[in-house]
């Protein structure tokens, strides 16, 4: 499956600060099995909680930010994904710069996923979501900055993509 910019849907943020660019969602028994999404974060604030939610954010633009709450500090840096439990109160305190970051969220019961910035060859394993950083080519078909491709096989990419491996 390819998906383009004219695909995604935009939705409000769960604490209702702001908008989440929903690149594709997943629901099974009428509750979140998994979904990608991009987000800017443009002030210091609270995220979003997520009861049952694995959460793996990588900063795609800007400097990044950190994510502070009780026992927990965290450095979101450029094409650095970051994993914490969607349930813990975390704040953003951005310095004052605007970061616009890729999400990937899972029900808890499932395995984690595997996040990399990835070229060349990714082999099969899983459900892969190769989303484009910049043009590229995914085993042939070519990709906008941006776009999502999923796939169950392997992939040859040429150019690089933020590739997510899940479990479901």
């Amino acid at each position: 499956m390819h998906k383009t910019v004219a695909d995604y849907r935009q939705v409000p943020w769960a604490n209702g600060r702001g908008v989440t660019v929903e690149l594709h969602r997943v629901d099974r028994d009428g509750a979140l099995l998994w979904r990608l999404s991009m987000a800017t974060v443009a002030e210091d604030g609270p995220f979003s909680i997520f009861p049952g939610i694995e959460r793996n954010l990588t900063v795609l633009e800007g400097p990044g930010f950190r994510l502070l709450g009780d026992g927990v500090a965290l450095d979101c840096l450029p094409l650095r994904p970051v994993a914490f439990a969607g349930d813990v109160a975390l704040r953003a305190e951005t310095g004052g710069a605007v970061s616009t970051d890729f999400n990937v969220m899972t029900a808890r019961a499932l395995p984690r996923p595997e996040v990399v910035v990835a070229k060349g060859d990714i082999a099969a394993g899983g459900l892969l979501a190769l989303f484009a950083l910049e043009p590229s080519r995914v085993n042939g078909a070519a990709l906008a900055r941006h776009d999502l491709v999923l796939t169950q096989g392997a992939a040859r990419v040429a150019g690089r993509v933020l590739a997510v491996r899940l479990f479901v």
